[in-house]
C-alpha cells in the first residue's frame, strides 16, 4: 500500500502529460493541383454520351506544395505528378454507371526530393486523391516544371506534359453542363482548358495526346 502511495504521489508530480507526445508527426500543407483528362467534364449530353465508358479511362493530376508539412516532413515547393489508367471511365460512377474495377498509376516524384520527402510526397497524393491513387505499379523521380501564372497551369514531369488554360468562359449553351467532379480533393476547383496533355510512358499499357477540350479542372489543396 505505501508504494502504491509512493508511485501515485510521483506521477502527480511530474504533472499531466504533454500535448502532442502521444500523437504522431504533424500534417499542416497547403499547395496548387491541376488535373486533366481523357473525356471532357463540360459539354453537351451528345458528346458526353458518346464518350461514355471507352472515354476518360485515363487522367494526369499534379500537385506543387506551396508551404507545409506531411507527417512532419517539410515539403515546400516540391510537387509529384500521379498519371493513372483504368479499365472504364473513370468518373461515369458519379452518373449512375460502371465504377472502375481497377486503376493504375504511374508517380513521377520531385528530383530534389529526400527519401523522407518522396515517402511524405507519396502519402499526400494518396491522401488526396485515394479512389484512383490505389495499384502504384512504376514510381521515378524526375525534373519537375510546375508553372501558374494568370493564365495557365502548366506541368512537365518525365513522360508526362499538361498545359491547362485557367481564364475560361464555359458557354452552357447547346445543353453542355459540367458532369463530373475533381479527381482529387481540392478547396476551390475551377475547371479550364486542356491546351495540351500527354503521357508516353510505357507501364500503364497505354499512351496518349490531346488538345484543346474541356477536359481539366485547376484550385488549391490544404490539409491540416
Amino acid at each position: 500500500m505505501r508504494k502504491t502511495t509512493l508511485m501515485l504521489a510521483a506521477v502527480a508530480l511530474l504533472g499531466p502529460p504533454a500535448r502532442g507526445l502521444a500523437s504522431g508527426p504533424s500534417t499542416n500543407i497547403t499547395g496548387d493541383y491541376v488535373e486533366a483528362r481523357t473525356a471532357e467534364v463540360f459539354t453537351g449530353g451528345c458528346i458526353m454520351g458518346s464518350e461514355g465508358e471507352p472515354s476518360g479511362r485515363e487522367a494526369i493530376l499534379a500537385w506543387r506544395v506551396g508551404h507545409g508539412t506531411m507527417n512532419g516532413v517539410a515539403l515546400d515547393g516540391l510537387s509529384i505528378v500521379a498519371v493513372v489508367a483504368a479499365d472504364v471511365n473513370l468518373g461515369t460512377q458519379e452518373l449512375g454507371g460502371i465504377a472502375p474495377q481497377t486503376i493504375k498509376a504511374a508517380l513521377r516524384i520531385d528530383g530534389r526530393a529526400t527519401p523522407a520527402q518522396r515517402d511524405a510526397l507519396i502519402a499526400l497524393a494518396r491522401s488526396l486523391a485515394p479512389s484512383v491513387i490505389r495499384d502504384v505499379v512504376d514510381v521515378k523521380t524526375v525534373p519537375i516544371d510546375f508553372t501558374r501564372d494568370g493564365s495557365h497551369v502548366a506541368v512537365a514531369a518525365g513522360e508526362a506534359r499538361l498545359d491547362v488554360m485557367t481564364h475560361v468562359h464555359h458557354d452552357p449553351s447547346c445543353g453542355a453542363l459540367q458532369w463530373y467532379q475533381p479527381l482529387a480533393k481540392t478547396s476551390d476547383p475551377t475547371m479550364g482548358i486542356t491546351v495540351d496533355q500527354s503521357w508516353t510512358g510505357s507501364s500503364l499499357g497505354t499512351q496518349w495526346a490531346q488538345s484543346d477540350r474541356r477536359s481539366s479542372f485547376f484550385g488549391t489543396f490544404a490539409i491540416k
